[in-house]
């Protein structure tokens, strides 16, 4: 049976993606360096070899039929493979990496170490993103996420990096008065910060409150962000929610406890990428440079071995 590609070029194709993306045969022709014509002449051939009609024209704008709607989703995904494949091809190792992650992780985990990917790779330059919602990597100007969740998004090859939990963090000050060795039921006579519903999460992972039971007082205030109450505890001599690979360094230098191994939370951190983009030499640069990161991190891998505590037990 004869290919029915073997017969289209791939020419009539991209003007097809460009007029469909477009909505209008002067745009694509503008974007691809034809005339209006020419287009018009491309696609009246494609739709020709197809037998069927691709296009409504109107005076101003085409709308697609339905098999013209068909096609076009499977023009725009093949149009984006090509491009990407031939990028990565191309690409030597240089030019521009986009990250989009987390406010926390940027501010806490990751900005303090990019210096050192900078000088490792010198020839890459950086953009970091922050903004609060989910890029999509697919259709937008950047080259990696580092997200929270479960590793589940269509599309994208996800690593994991480490467990997202959070456990009691609180000053030299606070822990003093939490008993030798500390009691988690102390913690109800501390200055306590954050969201009462993450509280009241830890209380029972740490059995001394059953879940849905009146518990303490609430605490009197919560933040946006890790960054912000844990900022908050320090400055109060209290306590706050948050997870300790990001506060690590304020752990090291002392200004920080974590006075309990009790942790909750069943999200991850995760590197992620566009499957066909997983040979990129920028991409694949960042990866492995992020995951000796993380390996020489000693709170990220004090989590991943309890995460692999769990999972064995399970």
């Amino acid at each position: 049976m004869q290919d029915p590609l073997a017969s289209i070029p791939l020419s009539a194709i991209r003007v097809f993606e460009a007029a469909a993306r477009l909505g209008s045969f002067t745009r694509a022709a503008s974007e691809l360096g034809m005339t209006q014509a020419a287009v018009s002449w491309q696609v009246k051939a494609l739709e020709q070899r197809l037998g069927q009609r691709l296009f409504v024209r109107r005076p101003r704008e085409v709308g697609l039929t339905p098999a013209g709607e068909r096609l076009a989703r499977a023009a725009s995904d093949a149009m984006a493979a090509l491009r990407s494949a031939l990028s990565d091809i191309s690409e030597t190792g240089e030019g521009m990496l986009g990250i989009t992650t987390l406010q926390t992780f940027a501010t806490q985990w990751l900005a303090g170490r990019l210096g050192r990917f900078q000088l490792a790779h010198p020839k890459i330059a950086v953009r970091l993103d922050t903004e609060n919602r989910v890029v999509d990597l697919m259709r937008e100007d950047f080259d990696v996420a580092i997200r929270g969740g479960r590793g589940d998004w269509p599309g994208m090859e996800s690593l994991l990096l480490f467990p997202a939990v959070q456990t009691v963090l609180c000053t030299p000050a606070a822990a003093a008065r939490l008993g030798d060795p500390p009691r988690p039921e102390a913690l109800f006579d501390v200055h306590r910060i954050g969201s009462d519903a993450e509280w009241r999460q830890w209380f029972a992972a740490a059995g001394v409150m059953p879940e849905g039971e009146t518990g303490p007082a609430a605490p009197r205030l919560m933040g946006d962000t890790q960054t912000l109450e844990v900022a908050a505890a320090i400055a109060d001599d209290g306590a706050a929610m948050g997870s300790p690979v990001m506060f690590g360094r304020d752990l090291a230098e002392g200004r920080l406890v974590q006075p309990f191994d009790v942790y909750f939370g069943d999200s991850s951190y995760w590197l992620v990428y566009p499957r066909d983009r997983r040979r990129a030499g920028k991409i694949a640069a960042f990866r492995d440079w992020l995951f000796q990161e993380v390996a020489a991190d000693p709170h990220a891998q004090r989590v991943l071995a309890r995460l692999d505590l769990v999972a064995a037990a399970s």
